[in-house]
């Protein structure tokens, strides 16, 4: 994940991004006693919420927690640096290449792989999910689409889909999102060419606003969860263009009326804690929901998590090795390869809370996202600046 931000020359990692695994953990506990001890408080937040056909469309509790996850990203990045890709073709032409070519379907083929095959037994053949009805479908109680039926669930009309397609449209929706929060970290600590890392940021940001949703309705469509074109555009306009234009416009604003220091040195560090409590505030909500799951088979987590991490090696091996090919300098060849491996898990968990829901498997697939993406990611840092003599000199 990246934020494109000249805020220090060493910006390291700090507390909350080094022990987010161990936040998760806690948020994984925190929400699963919160689902037993009060299993109606997340419900009666999700409740408020936009509807459409009676059906919940938008949380808007959720809506506000991410929205802050993603505007502190956003507000980081200098889309002026794009202007500099011009000069670093062949390092953003494989970032590109590797994100939006290969990756999504990669993730598609692995998670079907390991999912729908070898561990559908173990998930459970007839087990079942419960998510949103489509935005803008109005479908009957009985009507079947795509791999799914309309049911009654708990008083509102549910779309009912095998569990382990759910967990699949998780896992899609993090393999077509290329990460824009950290990669500057996993650069900075790979002692990478971290003026590269802004440019490729920008551009994926920029990317994924035309990108996200072609290929997001395409894949989610092959595997018999359709989602309606205006479902996803309105998720991609809520959790990526909104945050992306607060953060552009209020970005200009405060350096023109308050200078770039103070926006460098104080205001981005009062940003520096918002988007993971809001992610965490998140997290617990749905593990609250998802306990029962959680506690009924907890190997749930394991499951999910094979096909994301191989996915995670297969994209990191195949950047560096192409860069390597390409003849790339390390201080490129780095960043290059660790923006393809990580994922954007902020709008990956938006977008699933959107369309599916908040109690979704396809929502808990991109939390475990969250969960393996910092100790993996810090693994193949170590990886790379064990291997840079591989790479020519910059």
């Amino acid at each position: 994940m990246n934020t494109g931000v000249k805020e220090s020359s060493s910006p390291g990692i700090s507390f909350f991004e080094r022990y987010l695994t161990v936040w998760v953990l806690l948020c994984i506990a925190g929400g699963i006693v919160l689902g037993r001890v009060a299993p109606g408080v997340a419900r009666y937040l999700d409740s408020f919420a936009i509807y459409v056909n009676e059906a919940p469309v938008v949380s808007i509790p959720i809506a506000l927690c991410l929205f802050f996850m993603m505007y502190p990203i956003m507000v980081k990045i200098d889309f002026a640096e794009v202007l500099k890709a011009g000069r670093s073709i062949k390092p953003v032409g494989l970032t590109l290449f590797l994100n939006w070519a290969i990756k999504p379907f990669t993730m598609y083929a692995i998670s079907a792989f390991f999912l729908g095959f070898v561990f559908r037994g173990l998930i459970g053949t007839d087990a079942v999910d419960y998510v949103k009805l489509p935005l803008g479908v109005d479908l009957a109680v009985g009507d079947a689409y795509g791999a799914g039926r309309v049911v009654m669930h708990e008083g509102v009309r549910m779309l009912e889909v095998p569990l382990w397609r759910s967990y699949l449209a998780g896992c899609i929706l993090l393999g077509i999102a290329p990460c824009t929060a950290m990669v500057l970290v996993w650069g900075y600590l790979a002692r990478g060419n971290d003026g590269l890392t802004l440019v490729m940021v920008a551009i994926n940001s920029l990317t994924m606003l035309v990108l996200y949703g072609l290929l997001g309705g395409f894949l989610l469509g092959v595997g018999q969860l359709p989602v309606p074109w205006q479902a996803l555009l309105l998720s991609i306009g809520i959790y990526v263009a909104l945050p992306l234009v607060a953060g552009y416009l209020s970005r200009r604003w405060l350096i023109a009326s308050k200078g770039e220091v103070w926006f460098r040195e104080r205001f981005l560090h009062l940003l520096t804690p918002v988007t993971i409590t809001a992610l965490l505030t998140t997290l617990v909500l749905l593990f609250s929901f998802k306990g029962d799951v959680i506690l009924t088979n907890p190997l749930t987590i394991v499951w999910i998590a094979i096909p994301l991490l191989l996915q995670t090696v297969l994209i990191f091996a195949l950047g560096y090795a192409l860069a390597r090919a390409l003849k790339l300098p390390y201080q490129d060849a780095a960043p290059t390869a660790m923006i393809g491996a990580s994922n954007h898990f902020e709008v990956a968990i938006a977008t699933a809370t959107m369309l599916f829901g908040l109690a979704s498997g396809a929502a808990l697939a991109t939390v475990v996202g969250v969960l393996i993406e910092v100790p993996l990611m810090l693994m193949l840092v170590r990886f790379c600046t064990k291997t840079k003599h591989w790479f020519p000199a910059a």
